[in-house]
């Protein structure tokens, strides 16, 4: 009785979803969870070089 819960979950969501609208949702995730890497790893960049080398004359 409790493993015909879980099989009739995947069952459900197998039949509601076209495999197609499931890749998409995946690929969607991939592209916008890269693009936010990038643009982090890009800016962690920048900042770490204005500490190094612009950080203005003291006196």
């Amino acid at each position: 009785m409790k493993r015909i819960f879980p099989i009739s979950l995947i069952v459900l969501t197998c039949l509601s979803l076209s495999s197609c609208s499931v890749i998409e949702g995946i690929f969607k995730a991939g592209v916008w969870s890269g693009i936010i890497i990038v643009v982090v790893v890009v800016a962690l960049v920048i900042w770490l070089l204005a500490k190094l080398f612009g950080g203005g004359s003291k006196n």
